[in-house]
């Protein structure tokens, strides 16, 4: 296999559940939090003007909107695991985890990568060319996290990695922005590997446990702390998301910007006589994995 599509396969997988994560980013907010306003002092100034929403009634919101999807369509740039990323995908939440995604090859300008993934295993390729990766047997791990996004929007809390924002201390409305055409609101915060320690121990055992698990590779990665924003448009939707760390790798910084939420999508695993597979591969050359 050309050093090329390891690496790619590496950035996807990164940018994968990266993309889960910020998913689940439209969702699963601090419940606790409430919007904070005061009774107005009289009816006449109440009508005069409205109380103001505080981003935490703003991310309360988004999470019941969030609890409702069950499909997606995104695009995605930027920076991660070391590589770029350019590219547009289709992903299914529910009843399992299902991508079709098509990027930028991050060796080769010009050329598209093909990725798909599903029942726990990602196809690398084009043209009639595909290398799969059987995640539950070469990376364990990563196939559970994986697993996990789907059942995490039926949970009360996902919490996951880009889905803490309110555990920022310094969460603030940066103001009111348009994307694509969409009048939206945007909210941003910095979060520490502690910040998130500390959510995580008040969650409920599910979430708590996705959520160790995100701290934990963001300590293999040398993340120490993320910087999160959020644009959320009139009907309680996230249309943008960017998450921003410094890691061994070098910087992440990626932007998923939503398209479209809840249409049907259909994820089907390439035809079999297009496919190579790579545990196969190592078996035959004796290679590790």
């Amino acid at each position: 296999m050309n050093l090329y599509r390891k690496k790619t396969a590496a950035a996807v997988l990164a940018a994968v559940l990266l993309a889960g994560g910020a998913t689940a980013c439209e969702g699963g907010k601090d419940a606790k939090k409430d919007s904070g306003a005061a009774a107005p002092s009289s009816p006449s100034k109440a009508a005069e003007k409205p109380a103001e929403v505080t981003p935490a009634a703003y991310l309360q919101k988004t999470k019941k909107k969030s609890e409702e999807i069950t499909s997606l369509r995104y695009t995605m740039a930027g920076d991660a695991a070391g590589q770029k990323i350019t590219a547009e995908a289709s992903m299914r939440l529910k009843p399992t985890v299902g991508m079709a995604m098509t990027m930028d090859s991050p060796e080769k300008p010009g050329e598209k990568v093909g990725i798909r993934l599903i029942d726990g295993a990602m196809y690398l390729g084009s043209d009639g060319k595909w290398l799969k990766f059987d995640l539950k047997a070469l990376a364990p791990e990563q196939a559970k996290q994986l697993d996990s996004l789907g059942s995490a929007q039926q949970g009360q809390n996902p919490a996951d990695t880009a889905d803490s924002l309110s555990a920022a201390k310094d969460l603030a409305k940066v103001g009111e922005e348009t994307v694509d055409g969409q009048k939206t609101t945007h909210l941003a915060g910095t979060v520490t590997l502690e910040d998130l320690r500390a959510a995580s121990a008040a969650s409920a055992p599910e979430a708590k446990e996705r959520q160790e698990k995100n701290i934990k590779a963001l300590e293999a990665e040398g993340i120490k702390s993320l910087t999160l924003d959020i644009w959320i448009d009139e009907a309680d939707q996230a249309k943008q998301v960017r998450t921003r760390g410094a890691g061994n790798s070098g910087p992440m910084d990626l932007t998923i910007k939503f398209l479209d939420v809840n249409k049907p999508v259909e994820i089907t695993a390439p035809p079999a006589d297009q496919v190579i597979d790579l545990a196969e591969m190592m078996k035959d050359s004796g290679e590790g994995a």
